[in-house]
């Protein structure tokens, strides 16, 4: 099970379980989608990794 975590990892804003604005790498590093397509131009910053949308969870 994925681990949905609540906030990006480079702005802090909140993602959660329903967001569709959260990106994950295959490690789940998570950021937001501003963050994600602007400055990180789709790359995780922590392993290289492409980042893809993240799957959302009902509450």
């Amino acid at each position: 099970m994925l681990d949905l975590r609540p906030t990006c990892e480079r702005c802090e804003a909140a993602l959660p379980p329903a967001s569709t604005d959260a990106r994950i790498c295959s490690y789940e590093c998570t950021f937001c989608a501003t963050c994600a397509e602007g400055p990180l131009a789709g790359r995780c910053p922590n392993c290289g990794g492409d980042l893809q949308v993240r799957p959302t969870r009902a509450t």
